[in-house]
């Protein structure tokens, strides 16, 4: 699919636009008068992914553009964002979704209305060859005093501390392709991320690297994601959900994601209310 987008790199996932824009609401008629969405990402592929020329791809940012444009809405306009700083960054209203792989969770479901599931995946390490300290779950961790890179603000951040790994040891990183050299160079004993993005950074490391990958990370559960919007925006989200149920059932869902190697039947054998304990 070709995407139509613009990037607006920030360090904080500001996006670059005028004051009156960021201040229309985000309805449908909202969006398409103002001819595109402004979506958070993250720059993790295979979730979202921007290349050395700055297009936006990547399964979230894919998902979202084809739900939009049949919404009416034909553009997006992407910022790169910290996974914490996202929902504070939706709220404040600097972009009006996000689609960056956002893991849907009940403390999450009560600051954001989330859209039906898109992708899934189950949690990794990436550790060096013949994972030398045995690391197979966040208690090993905890309990070898590993160090662990992790994404601030992410899944994988909140699963160490309550596995009891120290604060110390919870290094976080800039971006996915850092975690692999600082594991290169010893820095930290264990990266941990969703098996594709692990996959991914794997197959750019190549042949050689010294990495390999342990998974699935024992006692954690299957996430999925799905694209948050402000509560008051429930109305543009149930709108989107409509469209998204759509194309899961006439088979383009799929078309988009598993290219990327995600399992379309597993984003429908959930449903936002199982994943946030109750309506959303």
């Amino acid at each position: 699919m070709k995407l139509t987008t613009f990037l607006t790199l920030t360090a904080f996932g500001v996006s670059a636009l005028s004051a009156t824009s960021a201040a229309q609401a985000a309805d449908i008629e909202g969006l398409q008068s103002q001819g595109f969405a402004r979506i958070a990402i993250a720059n993790e592929p295979p979730w979202t992914q921007v290349t050395a020329d700055g297009k936006v791809s990547g399964a979230g940012p894919d998902v979202a553009l084809a739900v939009l444009k049949k919404m009416g809405v034909e553009e997006i306009v992407a910022s790169i964002s910290e996974y914490g700083a996202m929902i504070p960054g939706l709220q404040a209203q600097r972009f009006d979704m996000v689609a960056a792989g956002l893991f849907i969770k009940p403390e999450r479901c009560e600051a954001v209305a989330f859209s039906q599931p898109d992708l899934c995946d189950a949690e990794s390490f990436m550790v060096k060859e013949g994972n030398p300290m045995g690391l197979k779950s966040f208690a090993d961790i905890a309990s070898s005093g590993a160090k662990v890179g992790v994404v601030g603000g992410g899944t994988e951040e909140k699963l160490a501390i309550e596995a009891g790994v120290d604060r110390a040891n919870v290094i976080v990183v800039p971006d996915p392709q850092s975690g692999s050299k600082m594991l290169q160079d010893g820095r930290i004993d264990v990266y941990a991320l969703p098996v594709l993005s692990i996959s991914d950074l794997l197959k750019k490391a190549g042949e050689g690297s010294g990495l390999e990958m342990f998974a699935p990370v024992e006692n954690t559960p299957i996430f999925c994601a799905g694209v948050a919007f402000r509560k008051e925006d429930s109305a543009l989200r149930d709108a989107y959900d409509a469209v998204l149920a759509e194309m899961k059932e006439n088979g383009e869902f799929a078309a988009i994601v598993e290219p990327y190697g995600y399992s379309a039947a597993a984003a429908m054998q959930t449903d936002r209310e199982t994943l946030c304990g109750g309506p959303n």
